[in-house]
């Protein structure tokens, strides 16, 4: 399953982040977690609504969203 079948952009919703499959998780509070220690069982057991692909995407929705950032020269 692709991230774009999980991550969900509402306008009404956590003002328009990236959330997951509409819920007021954002993408951003899943790598905030990760990127503090958290381990995936960590944040499954505090999210339960969360899934172990839930944290996939959100991982795949930031590569993605990496690689098509464009690099400015350097000067």
């Amino acid at each position: 399953m692709a991230y774009q079948d999980r991550i969900t952009i509402d306008p009404a919703k956590r003002g328009g982040k990236p959330c997951i499959r509409g819920l007021r998780i954002t993408v951003y509070d899943v790598l905030e977690y990760l990127a503090s220690g958290m381990t995936e069982q960590a944040i499954l057991q505090d999210f339960p609504d969360l899934t172990r692909e839930d944290i996939r995407a959100c991982l795949e929705f930031a590569a993605d969203r990496e690689r098509k950032l464009v690099s400015l020269p350097s000067q």
